[in-house]
């Protein structure tokens, strides 16, 4: 398993501040590897204090649940007791949030880390994380999970 450098982390931060500036908005955006270690996360001026441990929570479960939060929001609502102890988990570092601004970063079909963007509103930090990615060469196609966690059609 290879993970991502600094040197796109850091690609992936500024093109997401340039984005968010677009916006108006003032996020901070948190880029961990493969296992959910943190490799770059940054809080631009003007931006909520909380927001970059929120980046970092929502990169981590991008990366360490391998789908962007977005697609395991059902898989939550279905499940809240399942997710709600993935947080108790000995090993686990941070919380698990399902939600938008949460993007799973993959290159050449492997997964290489994942992405956080927040403070700006759900759609926006999505829209952020999706643009910057795609422009970047990042794959965002995803395969669904099932309600059982396990890989489903893409229909499903």
């Amino acid at each position: 398993m290879s993970n991502i450098t600094l040197a796109a982390a850091e690609e992936i931060i500024d093109a997401a501040h340039q984005r968010a500036m677009e916006l108006g908005k003032a996020v901070s955006v948190a880029v961990v590897d493969a296992g959910g270690f943190p490799v770059a996360i940054r809080r631009p001026d003007g931006a909520r204090p909380l927001t970059p441990d929120i980046a970092r929570a929502k990169a981590y479960t991008a990366a360490v649940m391998q789908r962007p939060g977005k697609m395991l929001k059902k898989w939550q609502e279905s499940q809240p007791v399942f997710f709600s102890q993935l947080s108790q988990l000995p090993g686990a570092a941070l919380p698990i949030l399902a939600t938008e601004g949460s993007m799973t970063i993959k290159k050449d079909g492997e997964i290489i880390g994942g992405l956080g963007i927040a403070g700006g509103t759900a759609d926006e930090d999505q829209r952020i994380a999706d643009d910057v990615l795609e422009s970047l060469g990042y794959e965002l196609e995803f395969a669904a999970w099932g309600v059982s966690g396990k890989p489903a059609g893409k229909d499903a």
